[in-house]
């Protein structure tokens, strides 16, 4: 008899958006700044999601020495 293992898997599917999403409210709240490198983002989402995000990352062409500035570009706001 052989036994299957699986291989855990995130509860949350992260989605690029969401990723670029939680980046951009750490830089606004003073949390994280846009010259550290993506990979300060595993210590601000659950390590059992991790992978999941890491994945995601991947997909679109991030490395984790990338800068955060790189996933968050920089915002332009237009005066009303």
């Amino acid at each position: 008899m052989s036994i299957k293992i699986l291989a855990p898997t995130p509860s949350i599917r992260y989605s690029i958006e969401m990723i670029r999403d939680e980046a951009r409210q750490l830089v606004e709240n003073g949390v994280i700044s846009r010259q550290q490198p993506i990979y300060v983002l595993c210590q601000h989402i659950p390590s059992r999601e991790w992978v999941g995000v890491e994945y995601e990352l991947e997909r679109h062409d991030y490395l984790l020495r990338d800068r955060i500035g790189e996933l968050v570009p920089c915002e332009v706001w237009q005066d009303d």
